[in-house]
């Protein structure tokens, strides 16, 4: 695993690039958070490229990842992935170039520098959701070790889709506040720039469509590592099987709960104040998820009893006892040893 991952990191040198770019951009912009004191829309000005790079730091580690995973060359993946980079480094120019100037770049409309810019910006997303998906059929078409792994990886790249997706109606126009120039907002029910949760900055009295888009997107992280945690803690109960389908069920649960989250913003609810239709469809979604993750963990006990107990036939029966008493099979290995 280790020789395949440097083998094709070498391959597609942009991508290692870009990402040590943003790991040292991360850096840079959490020394101008402490360092520069202007705020810009209700926070530190240098949070959004910030946030920005820290996630572009993972997104694009774990495309390096699922790259080693290609048994053969693709190279519409690694196209796809070379179009990743290059609209990843014009949105972070933007977002970066915009902060030095001192203004947003998000929906900003209020010139016509900052409204190519912004123009710039939303083709570059369109672009790179297409390219996602391209990746994501590429990296499928090709054999994955493990039905679980597999799940897991076609789970997580569909929900990062998801994630990008969700975060749409941040632009429609029935977003576009009441302010001349702004051509979006991600609060729903407050201007933006309102008070906020520490670090993250989502709203804490109106909704917010990041969350929903935040959690779809990580989604691609956060499934491979539930495979991981399964097989390390257990593998040695669960077959390959049983631990797919509780994948699926993750899967399916955590796309529904990125659909909750976006569904309470839209209604102008905040993350931690949901009203009592929030809360009971919380709940029924994760009754259910725990109720579908039960019936395959019974089913598989069902199965490991079934199996445990299985009558032996006559030709099982023959072999154990050969009537000649010659030593046959595993008897002889067994006496060998």
């Amino acid at each position: 695993m280790t020789d395949n991952l440097s083998r094709r990191t070498y391959r597609h040198r942009p991508l290692v690039v870009f990402v040590s770019a943003m790991a040292v951009l991360a850096v840079v912009c959490a020394v101008g958070i402490v360092a520069d004191q202007r705020i810009l829309t209700g926070v530190p000005i240098w949070l959004k490229p910030f946030k920005f790079s820290v996630s572009f730091v993972l997104y694009g580690g774990t495309l390096v990842w699922l790259l080693s995973l290609l048994r053969r060359r693709s190279r519409a993946a690694e196209w796809a992935v070379t179009v990743v980079v290059a609209t990843g480094v014009v949105e972070m120019s933007i977002i970066v170039g915009q902060v030095i100037r001192g203004t947003t770049s998000h929906y900003n409309q209020t010139s016509a520098l900052n409204t190519v810019l912004w123009q710039v910006m939303g083709a570059a997303i369109m672009v790179l959701f297409v390219a996602h998906v391209v990746i994501g059929v590429a990296v499928l078409r090709q054999p994955i070790a493990g039905r679980a792994s597999r799940y897991a990886i076609g789970s997580g790249l569909g929900l990062a889709a998801l994630g990008m997706l969700v975060a749409i109606p941040m632009t429609l126009p029935g977003q576009a506040p009441a302010i001349e120039g702004i051509a979006g907002a991600h609060s729903v029910g407050v201007p933006d720039g309102g008070p906020g949760l520490p670090l993250l900055g989502w709203s804490t009295t109106g909704g917010d469509l990041r969350i929903g888009h935040f959690v779809g997107l990580h989604g691609m992280q956060v499934l491979p590592f539930v495979a991981l945690l399964l097989g390390r803690f257990a593998g040695g109960r669960l077959d390959e099987r049983t631990r797919a389908r509780l994948l699926l069920v993750v899967g399916v649960g955590y796309g529904a709960a990125t659909v909750l989250l976006t569904w309470q913003a839209l209604r102008g609810q905040p993350l931690l104040r949901p009203d009592t239709l929030t809360l009971v469809a919380a709940a029924t979604l994760a009754v259910a998820t725990v109720a579908a993750a039960t019936a395959v963990l019974t089913r598989h006990r069902s199965s490991a009893r079934t199996v445990g107990h299985r009558p032996e036939g006559p030709g099982e029966q023959g072999r154990a006892a050969p009537r000649d008493g010659r030593i046959v099979g595993d008897e002889r290995a067994e006496v060998i040893a």
